[in-house]
């Protein structure tokens, strides 16, 4: 076995260290995942086939984006950014293992701790008082994939992000510009498809659509035969791309390390 693997291993095994703690979380999506859903509602009462959702698509989508909030870390960062902030960093890069994998893998097995430790209490919860649609196996499979991806596209995302400290030393305000375009661009606050025109045509088209709307549109129903083919290539497209900007911002980054402190 590589060491990548022991790397993801180690990393559930932290990450699911402490279920209750994951637990309150989890409580804590659930109620706003209430909060949204009302609105939603209220919403979709005046305006029946917004986007082509109708009342139990909206709640559905209200719910699963509570139990994504974790795997793809709408709000969260990486503990990258305080080690290259601390000078840590250093060690990771003398390490024979490549940054961005080290850390890509801590990041999957986090994800994976989070969908399941996370994941199950909103959308239990939601289908308990709502009327919720459930996909069938072979919709389950592809919405499986569909998440994978998604996490792939979060991390390519806030690994960009993270890497900034080795130029801004305080990548916060970076973070917090990123944090507020994937809470829009999204679908986490409202669903994209009631973006009207242009403006949903765009929001569609970015990475953080690839998060949330895609996977929560796959769990749906929405895309079937090529168009699932294509709403997968779509996240696919954006991971790889990531990753490779993610890859090429690292070889730049070890030419600019600075250790504060001497």
């Amino acid at each position: 076995m590589g060491v990548l693997p022991w790397v993801a291993w180690y990393a559930f095994r932290r990450h699911t260290a402490y279920p209750l703690s994951a637990f309150a979380e989890a409580l804590t999506n659930t109620a706003f995942g209430f909060m949204r859903a009302y609105i939603l509602v209220a919403l979709w009462r005046e305006r029946p086939a917004l986007g082509g959702y109708d009342v139990a698509d909206a709640v559905t989508f209200c719910f699963l984006t509570q139990a994504l909030i974790g795997p793809v870390q709408i709000f969260g960062g990486m503990e990258l950014t305080r080690r290259i902030r601390d000078g840590d960093v250093a060690i990771d890069l003398y390490r024979p293992v490549d940054l961005q994998g080290w850390w890509l893998a801590d990041d999957l097995a986090r994800g994976l701790a989070a969908l399941l430790l996370r994941g199950g209490p909103p959308m239990v919860a939601g289908a308990l008082v709502f009327p919720l649609r459930f996909p069938g196996p072979a919709g389950v499979a592809a919405f499986a994939v569909a998440v994978l991806l998604a996490m792939l596209v979060g991390f390519g995302l806030r690994y960009l992000v993270a890497l900034g400290a080795f130029w801004l030393n305080d990548e916060r305000g970076l973070h917090s510009a990123e944090v507020v375009l994937a809470l829009f661009f999204s679908g986490m606050i409202l669903p994209l498809v009631a973006f009207p025109g242009v403006l949903g045509e765009v929001a569609r088209a970015t990475p953080w659509a690839a998060l949330i709307q895609v996977p929560a549109d796959v769990f749906l129903g929405r895309h079937t035969g090529w168009g699932l083919v294509g709403a997968l290539a779509f996240q696919a497209a954006w991971a790889a791309a990531l990753l490779a900007a993610g890859r090429a911002l690292t070889l730049a980054a070890r030419r600019k390390l600075v250790i504060h402190g001497g």
